[in-house]
């Protein structure tokens, strides 16, 4: 495929410096021409951020995620959570009872909470806000939850300074364009000593460092890709007092393995729990700022 980065309307100007540090010594990583239009990603020589390069525009990322996202047809896609339900109850019920070990109550802001569904467990100890910028998932969440789902973005949340005893990105902060600002304005939301939990890539994983271009991170939805290590120096250089990784979640592995139960069609399909093992104790091997596997979670603590 002949790539092009210059169609008009559906590419911004090429970004100079990176987006997380600053620095001026960037450079391409990868081109992806497995989706129809592709995109590039560079890498910071100062930091280590990966970012997309030149980025889709608004406009066409806002159009990523409407009703075909969620289950449908469209190349790039996500499950629509609703039909998964009880399965994926197990990992939300597990997530949440390890939060409350370090959040004892009070307001909890889901960011991307798509139709709600980790909002209605965390119902059952905190009392449950949702940000969601698509508009076809956040009205479903709206019908439960009411206006403590605000329909748009981080920027323009209508929520209170030091509002929240709890905040989660679960698969978030890598589809924002400006993780810094986004950062800042979780701290900003977050009452002394409240919790943000992130969920995302480490790029440093050995996962994605040997599957190189071909790693399935990389997607038209993905803005901004970290390593563990500069995730951390971003949430310290941003006021967070202490912070706490867990590879390759936080919580274990049985959550997993009875959510994927939702795809299984016949009991062959069991065989599958062998590579989800693998994969969930491959995640706890690391050292130093390696790890095998690229599942990430961070607690940070104001």
């Amino acid at each position: 495929m002949s790539v092009s980065f210059n169609e008009q309307g559906i590419y911004d100007p090429p970004l100079h410096h990176c987006p997380l540090c600053g620095g001026s010594s960037t450079g391409r990583l990868h081109t992806i021409d497995r989706y129809d239009p592709p995109f590039a990603v560079d890498q910071c020589g100062d930091c280590g951020f990966i970012f997309m390069n030149p980025r889709f525009t608004p406009e066409v990322i806002r159009g990523f995620y409407g009703e075909e996202y969620f289950g449908g047809n469209a190349e790039y896609r996500y499950y629509d959570e609703r039909e998964a339900e009880n399965y994926a109850r197990h990992v939300w019920k597990s997530r949440v009872a390890v939060i409350a070990k370090y959040a004892g109550g009070g307001n909890f802001l889901d960011i991307g909470c798509a139709f709600g569904g980790l909002l209605s467990v965390a119902g059952e100890r905190f009392t449950p806000y949702g940000i969601e910028m698509s508009p076809y998932a956040g009205a479903h969440a709206r019908r439960l939850f009411g206006d403590h789902i605000h329909i748009g973005t981080l920027e323009d949340n209508p929520f209170r300074e030091s509002m929240f005893s709890v905040i989660t990105m679960i698969e978030v902060l890598e589809h924002l364009a400006d993780p810094v600002s986004a950062v800042k304005e979780c701290r900003r939301l977050l009452r002394d000593g409240g919790l943000l939990v992130i969920q995302t890539a480490n790029m440093a994983g050995l996962q994605a460092r040997i599957l190189k271009d071909r790693y399935a991170y990389f997607m038209p939805g993905h803005l901004s890709y970290f390593s563990k290590c500069n995730l951390i120096r971003l949430l310290a250089d941003t006021g967070f007092s202490k912070i706490k990784a867990f590879h390759p979640v936080e919580f274990g592995l049985l959550p997993k393995l009875l959510k994927s139960r939702s795809s299984f069609r016949s009991p062959l399909d069991y065989r599958h729990w062998l590579r989800i093992s693998l994969y969930h104790w491959l995640g706890k091997l690391r050292a130093g700022p390696l790890a095998a596997t690229s599942s990430l979670v961070l607690y940070a603590f104001k």
